[in-house]
């Protein structure tokens, strides 16, 4: 199926045949990345009676009670009901789920040094006038995919370089990292503020996608962005961000 868009003056196509699942598994047999000393993603059998939710032990069929927690456990996507004392679901705000979209990379000099990624490093990217814009980060492996962030100080987006996107018009961002904001930083979340320009005036249908993960194989350019997340009534959510290559 071909797909035709059209960013800044010039008409673009997606096959939506194929493309680029940028999601990490949680779970049994996932990746299971983890960030902030949150405990990891729990899968157990439903149980009632003489009743268990596991062929392998005995039940008649699998049924799994699942605890997680979405912004430690995974790839997810939350919105401004993250900062805010009312309850903003990501369901209720975002209602669109197909977006233009640029992928980005950005060199640092480590995973674990609490390296503040500055507008500098985006402005020579010819960021083009696009909805959402992924920043992939190097270095990048297979490891990243499961790695545990707790303790280790990722890196961060400065607040400024937040403010400066914003301004742009970019309402979705997504990063490999697990915050766009540092991993100790007495709760100020100034990123996160910055980027949803809140209190001042609060902007309901903009996104962050934190714990993604993007293959060095996958090429810097312009793809168009379907992302998909399960309808919780909750300010994140667990989420697959897919993008198919515009050309």
């Amino acid at each position: 199926m071909q797909v035709q868009c059209i960013v800044g003056n010039a008409t673009y196509s997606a096959d939506l045949s194929g493309g680029y699942d940028l999601s990490v598994g949680i779970g049994p047999g996932g990746d299971n990345p983890n960030a902030f000393f949150i405990d990891r993603a729990e899968f157990e059998p439903f149980r009632a009676g003489g009743f268990i939710g596991n062929v392998s032990l005995g039940g008649s069929a699998n049924c799994e009670v699942i605890r997680f927690c979405a912004h430690g456990n995974g790839t997810h996507t939350e919105c401004v009901g993250h900062l805010s004392r009312d309850r903003f679901s990501l369901n209720r705000l975002i209602t669109r789920f197909v977006y233009t979209a640029q992928l980005v990379t950005v060199t640092l000099n480590a995973l674990d040094r609490g390296e503040a990624i500055t507008r500098q490093m985006l402005e020579g990217k010819y960021l083009l006038p696009v909805d959402a814009l992924i920043v992939r980060t190097i270095p990048n492996d297979d490891a990243k995919k499961g790695w545990e962030w707790s303790g280790h100080n990722p890196p961060f987006f400065a607040p400024e370089t937040l403010a400066w996107l914003r301004d742009c018009g970019y309402r979705h961002l997504l990063t490999d990292l697990p915050s766009v904001d540092p991993e100790e930083d007495e709760g100020l979340l100034s990123a996160h503020h910055a980027w949803w320009n809140y209190p001042e005036a609060p902007r309901e249908d903009s996104t962050i996608t934190e714990m993604i993960y993007v293959d060095n194989g996958i090429k810097d350019g312009l793809y168009l962005l379907n992302l998909q997340f399960p309808p919780f009534e909750s300010d994140a959510s667990p989420s697959r961000p897919v993008i198919y290559p515009l050309v």
